[in-house]
């Protein structure tokens, strides 16, 4: 049986639609559950276009649409697209790490790349494109996981330990936070991370930071940018605000006036 995750997703940078838009998480099978965070899946019936805007989270993403089905690697940047129209997009979220036994290198040779789905699960978008029922979208899906999956591989759990260490505290804001906390040292973390997730440990740190800070956002807090700063770990609130301009392409005054 498929299990709803109603969930708001974290890092979306853009408002409401003029038009219908849903987005609806289904959890994996438990015997998928070391390889699948979750399945996605957004649809649109708009009256005029919509830009989407998203700063990614560290996970591989495989997408499957009429256009364009890939796997991609990590996005470092903001992930940005134009809705017209009406469509579907259906998604499966690896857990970070989960995709290195799949892929059989390390993770940051596909960093902000993208991969034929069909070089590792088979002609899979054919059959899901074929219904558009999302329990029966997931079925078919897992039934192609189910084989074409490798063995699993104990240290992505060791990854997801550390990286749900990141995701909890808030506190942790440098790599140092981060050894002390996981038990794992610098330099460890550093190779451990580039093999299995495709970016740094200090990356995965400020964006989780960053989420957070457009999280409090959207709730309609009252923001201190100068206390945000800090929290984050950032030196001045001048280096902060410039982070923040470069990722999410508007300063953060700029960000809650819109």
């Amino acid at each position: 049986m498929v299990r709803s995750d109603p969930a708001r997703p974290r890092g979306v940078l853009r408002g409401e639609p003029r038009g219908e838009m849903r987005h609806a998480r289904h959890r994996p099978s438990p015997d998928l559950a070391f390889w699948i965070e979750h399945y996605w899946v957004v649809a649109w019936n708009l009256d005029e276009p919509h830009v989407v805007e998203t700063l990614p989270h560290p996970s591989v993403h495989l997408v499957i649409e009429e256009s364009h089905s890939r796997i991609g690697g990590i996005a470092t940047g903001r992930f940005t697209r134009t809705l017209e129209g009406s469509g579907r997009v259906f998604g499966i979220k690896f857990r970070p790490g989960a995709f290195r036994p799949v892929l059989g290198r390390s993770m940051s040779t596909i960093t902000d790349r993208e991969l034929d789905p069909r070089d590792y699960f088979g002609d899979i978008a054919p059959a899901i494109l074929a219904t558009a029922d999302d329990p029966a979208r997931v079925e078919i899906a897992e039934r192609y996981l189910r084989e074409h999956l490798p063995a699993q591989d104990e240290k992505v759990d060791e990854v997801n330990r550390i990286m749900d260490l990141v995701l909890d505290d808030p506190e942790i804001t440098k790599v140092d936070h981060l050894a002390a906390r996981s038990g794992v040292g610098k330099r460890t973390l550093q190779r451990l991370f580039s093999e299995y997730v495709g970016v740094s440990p200090k990356w995965v740190i400020n964006r989780y930071r960053l989420h957070e800070v457009l999280e409090r956002i959207a709730r309609g807090e009252v923001v201190s940018w100068t206390t945000i700063a800090v929290d984050l770990g950032y030196t001045d609130q001048a280096h902060f605000i410039r982070d923040f301009k470069r990722l999410v392409g508007r300063t953060p005054r700029g960000y809650v006036q819109q």
